[in-house]
This record gives structure tokens, sequence and C-alpha cells, in this order.
């Protein structure tokens, strides 16, 4: 009886994961051949792209072969059984290190996998490797760490966005099938903006967060990055649930994400955040006409598209900066104190501002975000999704200052501060042949509308063809771009004494260098401090006031 079926691609590292799932539970696909695929196309084009910190192939290896007796035996754990991954070097893997891409902790080696790592093991995933990130998931790009800066593969000298610098460049280049992200501010989003992914940063509190370093109590969420849109789902169903773990893991059922995937959006009522990337935080003309064709199809799907509006992004800025800089400080203050040379400069470059933050700064920012939160009632009520620019195209890597972070604000932080779903995915390229992105806004926990949404637009659209073209035979300078000359700052005298007497109360020494770039930072976090010191309502409380959970006994 002839075969019907169509052969296997013959790039297996071009597999989906949804792709290859279906392979693998047919048996027409074993898990140690993929994995042996993705080690080899690690090794021909990773020493391009510098995604890696810490390939696992032995690791990797043997979960292989465990997934593939486990399958032979007829035990079929699911979706991701079988699947390469990769981690994002945030997020902590037993007797594996865990070095946050930093000297800070270059030798740390956990003795527990985080709850999304073990999640993705039980269900049988295969992790090829720890992946470069910003410092702590903050700082960069840096080219003062112990590792490099990972590079975009579809422009090695241009930036893959951060601070999931490798996750990004892994997955596009094919050197994993899905990889974990952190977003705090963007950083799942940026670089699946930039390196042509699909990005979700889900609902704070769906995905735990226990076992991955801190950036910011307040903001950080974990999240997955795929090529496609299936595969966003497929790894969040894995990912998602309570984790009493992490005391802002939300105990809430958990959806079918896979089966919101129906095409049909028909009906569906988006919100279209213009201002964002029209007046705030204007984009280039190519990303402005990607996003007015993407809005056309999702019209030409049934959809209503019309205009809305939201804060300007500044305001969310100030909140977020404000608050995620002084816990990112708290977090890393003893080792900020005594070894201080072994952070990048681009890490002291966020951190060291935090300094001038008053405790009682820290809470007016959470007062603010309340209201924020508040505001989004009535375009939660008004829109199934909202929708905006992304980060892109990517910038040349060689023109990144640390300045830049405090000059102007972001298109992905208003989401952080809101803490809804957020996805980022791919509607077209520059003449240069950079991704070009959107991101699509949901509702608190109805990720799935999201998913649903961005999955119709990719079906409608040809961009899912088109991959990075790396030649593994190309030669290239391995070499580190200089560090930027020395910041000179603008401070007077008096301005320089007040910040000399911070360190000295923080009991912080700070070499020249150090010290100058903390004056030039200063004026741009006092700045966000006074926009915030505004007379509030006196029940005007913070955002994060606990409360005890449900069925607690007297």
């Amino acid at each position: 009886m002839p075969d019907n079926r169509s052969p296997l691609p013959t790039e297996l590292h071009e597999l989906t994961i949804a792709e290859a799932a279906r392979l693998i539970e047919a048996r027409r696909l074993s898990p140690v051949e993929l994995a042996t695929a993705l080690i080899a196309r690690r090794e021909a084009v990773d020493p391009q792209l510098d995604a890696f910190i810490l390939p696992t192939d032995e690791h990797a290896l043997e979960q292989a072969r465990t997934a593939e007796a486990e399958i032979a035996s007829g035990t079929y754990r699911g979706a991701m059984h079988g699947i390469p991954f990769g981690l994002k070097d945030i997020y902590c893997t037993a007797g594996v290190p865990t070095t946050g891409h930093s000297k800070v902790a270059a030798d740390f080696v956990p003795n527990g996998d985080a709850t999304t790592v073990s999640r993705l093991y039980e269900a049988g995933a295969v992790l090829v490797g720890k992946l470069a990130t910003h410092e702590f998931a903050h700082g960069g790009p840096s080219f003062d760490l112990p590792w490099p800066a990972a590079r975009n593969p579809w422009n090695r000298e241009h930036f893959t966005g951060g601070s999931s610098s490798g996750s990004g460049a892994a997955v596009a280049a094919g050197m994993a099938l899905g990889a974990l992200g952190s977003d705090t501010g963007g950083s799942i989003r940026n670089p699946a903006a930039l390196c042509g992914l699909v990005g979700l940063k889900p609902t704070y509190g769906l995905v735990s967060r226990a076992g991955v370093y801190t950036n910011s109590y307040t903001y950080d969420h974990a999240g997955p990055m795929t090529w496609t849109v299936e595969d966003c789902a497929i790894m969040l169903q894995v990912l998602a649930g309570h984790d009493p773990e992490d005391p802002a893991s939300a105990d809430r059922p958990v959806p079918d994400y896979r089966a919101a995937l129906t095409g049909d959006i028909r009906g569906l009522r988006v919100g279209v955040l213009r201002h964002l990337y029209e007046e705030d935080v204007p984009v280039a003309p190519a990303a402005a006409a990607a996003l007015e064709a993407a809005y056309d199809v999702l019209r030409s799907l049934g959809a209503t598209v019309e205009e809305a509006r939201i804060r300007p992004a500044q305001d969310y800025y100030d909140v977020k900066i404000v608050g995620a800089e002084s816990e990112l400080f708290a977090v890393h203050e003893e080792a900020l104190r005594t070894r201080p040379g072994d952070f990048g400069e681009d890490f002291l470059g966020r951190a060291l501002a935090a300094m001038l933050v008053r405790g009682s700064d820290y809470v007016q920012s959470l007062r603010e975000r309340r209201a924020m939160l508040a505001e989004m009632e009535p375009l939660y009520a008004r829109y199934d999704v909202l929708v905006t620019a992304a980060p892109g195209p990517a910038p040349r890597l060689d023109a990144w200052r640390t300045l830049m972070f405090w000059q102007k604000a972001s298109l992905t932080t208003p989401f952080n501060v809101t803490g809804g779903p957020a996805l980022v995915q791919c509607i077209g390229f520059t003449d240069g042949g950079l991704p070009l992105s959107m991101q699509i806004v949901g509702r608190p926990f109805d990720d799935a509308t999201v998913l649903r949404v961005a999955d119709a637009y990719e079906r409608a659209t040809p961009w899912r063809g088109r991959r990075p073209q790396l030649n593994p035979d190309a030669v290239f300078s391995r070499e580190a771009p200089p560090l930027p000359e020395a910041v000179r700052a603008d401070a007077d005298p008096e301005q320089r004494a007040e910040l000399a007497a911070l360190c000295r109360r923080a009991d912080l020494t700070l070499n020249a260098r150090q010290f100058e770039m903390l004056c030039a930072t200063a004026p741009y976090m006092q700045g966000m401090i006074d926009r915030l010191r505004r007379k509030r309502p006196f029940g005007a409380e913070p955002a994060n006031i606990f409360a005890f959970g449900p069925g607690r006994d007297a």
C-alpha cells in the first residue's frame, strides 16, 4: 500500500513544535534524531550568534533517549514530549550552572529546578542549553561580561533585543524549537519582535516565577518564545497553573489554549493604541505601514477595528522604573556593596540610580499603578484585545548606549504595569530583511483570546514561511566592540557632593567611571520621581496590598 504521507522536512531544525510533536507521536521522528539535529545546528551556527552560554548536549541526549523509550512503550506525555527547548540563563536547573550572564553568579549551581523547568521536564521536553541574557535579565547589551552578547540571526550586526536575547536568537536560528524568557518591561516581547518570533508575556501570576532570578517582584513575568502561535499555546499549556512556591501565583483554572486557536475572530472588537507609536514612542515608517496592513488583515477576518487610548507611555515608564529599579537594587544590594566591579557597566548604569528613590517614592509608584489598573477596566469591557506597535526594526548592536534606557519610554512596559497578557508576532520585514512586529494585548487571564487573534492573523499571512539565512561556513570576527567612552555628566559640584553622600550612606564604593555614570543617570530618575510626587486621595492604596487566600481557618 503506497505511503501518501508527506516526507520529513530535510531540515529538522525548521520544524515547529506542533509539526515535530505530530511526527514524534506517530513514531516517524525519533526524539534522539531531533535532539542530535539541533545539537548539530548549534555547532554549525552558534559561533556566529553566541546565543548559548552553556550547551547541555549529554543531558539533552539522555532526556531524548528516555523520551524515545517511553513513547516506544506506549507512554506519550503530550505535545512537548521529546521537544528540544532552551532556557534563558536565569532559570534554575539542578546541577547545571545558572549564571544570570554575570560574573557575580558565574559559579552558582542550583540544587533544584525552577517550577517551569520541572513542568517542562514532566512533559518530556529536552533541554538543549542555557541561553544568553542581559545581565540578571536587566543590563545590556553588554560586552564587558564573561560571555559575549547574543547576535540577531537576521543580521548579526544588529541587536537581538533583550533581555531574553539568547532565547530570541536560538529559536529564530533553529537551535531550539522553543525557549523560556522573562519579561519585566518587555524582555520577552523585545527579542521576539526583533528576531521575528512569537513571544508571550502571560498574565501576571499565570506562570510561576519560582526558581527564576528576580529582576522585579512586582513586574516579572515568565513565558514562552516560539516560531508560531500554536507552539506558544503548546508551551503555555505546560507552564500555566498555580504554584504554591510563588507568592504571586494565581489559583485559577487553566483553559485549553490550543483549542482556542479556531482561526475565527469574526465579531471580535479590536482597539488600536495608535498614539503609543505615533505620539509617544514613534516607530519607523516601515513599521507603521506594516501595522496598517495588519489591521486590514484583522478587518478582513471579520474583526471590528477602531481607535483607543491609554495614558502616555511615559506615565507607565515612570511607575515601572521607580518601582522595579528599587526592587532590583534591593535584590543585588549586598553584591553592589561588596563587589560592584563584578557587574557590567550597563547594569550599573540602570541600577545605581535607584539610590535616589525614597520609601515614599516607591509607595507613590504603587499608588499610581493601582489607578492605572482601574483605568483599564472600561477598555477591557469595550474591547476583546488591544493592538499596537512592538519594537523594531532591530538597531545596530554597536549603537547601544546605557543612557538610551533612560531617554525614552517603552512600547512594551505599559503592559507590565497593567499585568494582562501581551503577545508579539511578526507582521513583515524591512527592505533590508529585518523583522517588523505587532503587539496584541488582552484582559487579565484571557490569554486564550490573545492567542486566538494572533493565530488567525498568522494563518492569513505568509510571514512564517521566511527564516533567517545563515551560512555555517561564513567567517566573522568574534572581537567585541570597545566599551563606549565614559559618560561625562553635567552635574554641578553640589549635585556631585549629594550623590557621593548617597553612596556613602549606602556603603557603596564606586570607581570614577561608575560614579560618572551615576551622575549622568540620576537626573532621569529624579525626573520620574518628581512626576510621581503629586497629591492623591488619602484612601489611594498601593497596588500590592496583601490579602489572605480563600479558605483560611481562624
